[in-house]
């Protein structure tokens, strides 16, 4: 889609409705704001035929940039993502004056929510059309749209920093009631990230996963400490109370709305691919996605990083025993990917010297 010299105003109208249409499609299906900016600048290219088009987004003071994407016309890419004084002239201009510009072969366009938050630049070589006033009020619509879908995205992020900052407390009041040597060694978290990514699941499904497998044994606050550090074998009766870890922890976590796609995983993480697990004998399908995966690595980081009452193994020992287990207890799927991504790790990360 390009802007063709000298379109009738039905055209221009359509071609309006259409590039609209298509800002808000982008703006729906990207999750992270600076990939957004990225994908605006493109399309944005695309539409007006431009050399390069710029989007540039500031600090709260608007003295500086925080984020800069260019892409040009021949599908190249420039970024910058870190934090920079404003250097460039024309940016300046529509900093200060809030307002856009207008020359031949340029346009430039503040993005505005309540203040200043960023600019849009396109940009035509000299010896094409030049931009008129219909390509302005395009602009104009377009960045409007565009904002709108930057700021939610930046609102969002603020959010998850907030919830991240929860779980990380949470996880940290759990690790100071517990010994050391009976919770997760740091790696835990990054290994079952990896293993969804390695089965490519979508951003929020991955975000869902990290967040478990940080909050995964909070249940396990609910349990006397003398049955969390025991190291002789568990009475029926104690692994009765270690088993009703998974249900403690949705009850602790029920409360924070923007953690329920991360409770079921948490609740079902003990569930086997053939049913036999607990809480609640689920199997196959049945098991969230997540909770597969956790299972994976929860078990292989039992095996290889040792716990006071349970005999370690080496690294070849543990995946051959998972691989043993594939089908039964273990998502044969989630074993695939779990192999692929276990070539990656280095035996050290998980020697107890580290812990």
């Amino acid at each position: 889609m390009s802007i063709k010299n000298y379109l009738t105003p039905t055209k221009k109208y359509n071609l309006l409705i259409s590039s609209v249409h298509s800002i808000y499609r982008l703006v729906n299906s990207t999750f992270e704001p600076r990939e957004l900016v990225c994908r605006l600048s493109r399309l944005i290219c695309q539409i007006f035929s431009a050399n390069c088009c710029t989007i540039t987004l500031l600090d709260n003071n608007k003295r500086h940039v925080v984020f800069r994407c260019m892409t040009t016309n021949t599908k190249k890419k420039y970024i910058i993502d870190k934090r920079t004084e404003i250097s460039n002239g024309i940016e300046k201009r529509v900093v200060n004056a809030g307002a856009s510009i207008h020359q031949d072969f340029l346009l430039a366009m503040p993005l505005i929510c309540e203040d200043v938050m960023g600019v849009i630049i396109v940009k035509r070589e000299k010896n094409g059309r030049p931009f008129d006033k219909a390509d302005l009020q395009m602009l104009a619509t377009m960045a409007e749209q565009a904002m709108i879908g930057i700021r939610n995205l930046q609102l969002y992020e603020e959010q998850q920093k907030l919830v991240l900052g929860s779980i990380k407390s949470l996880v940290t009041l759990f690790d100071m009631r517990v010994p050391q040597e009976f919770t997760h060694s740091p790696y835990f978290s990054k290994l079952v990230t990896a293993i969804a990514m390695q089965m490519h699941l979508d951003e929020k499904q991955i975000e869902s996963v990290k967040y478990a497998s940080l909050l995964h044994d909070a249940g396990k606050a609910d349990i006397p400490l003398e049955i969390l550090t025991k190291t002789t074998k568990l009475t029926p009766q104690e692994y009765g109370i270690i088993k009703r870890h998974p249900l403690k922890g949705a009850q602790i976590l029920r409360h924070i709305q923007s953690l329920k796609p991360v409770i079921q995983i948490i609740m079902h993480h003990h569930e086997k691919f053939n049913g036999t697990g607990y809480p609640s004998r689920l199997k196959k399908g049945q098991i969230p996605q997540g909770a597969r995966i956790m299972a994976v690595a929860d078990a292989f980081e039992a095996m290889v990083y040792g716990r006071p009452y349970r005999e370690r193994m080496d690294i070849p020992s543990a995946i051959k025993e998972i691989k043993k287990k594939s089908g039964t207890q273990f998502d044969p799927k989630v074993v695939e990917s779990f192999l692929k991504v276990v070539k990656k790790i280095k035996t050290k990360k998980y020697l107890k010297s580290e812990k």
